[in-house]
């Protein structure tokens, strides 16, 4: 017998957690995003400027 066949389906009803917890959480998300958003900025900018010299090379 494989494991799919053993596989349950899980319905989560209630979530508690104390408010302070979830504002901590979320701060750390933020905290979090801004090297995400710099190395997006990063790549984006290479990718643009590289495309910018292939295609407008006299500009």
């Amino acid at each position: 017998m494989s494991d799919a066949d053993d596989a349950k389906n899980v319905i989560v009803v209630d979530l508690q957690m104390p408010f302070f917890s979830i504002v901590v959480l979320m701060v750390k998300w933020a905290l979090a995003s801004i090297p995400a958003i710099i190395i997006l900025a990063v790549i984006f900018s290479l990718t643009t400027g590289l495309l910018g010299g292939v295609l407008f090379p006299h500009l």
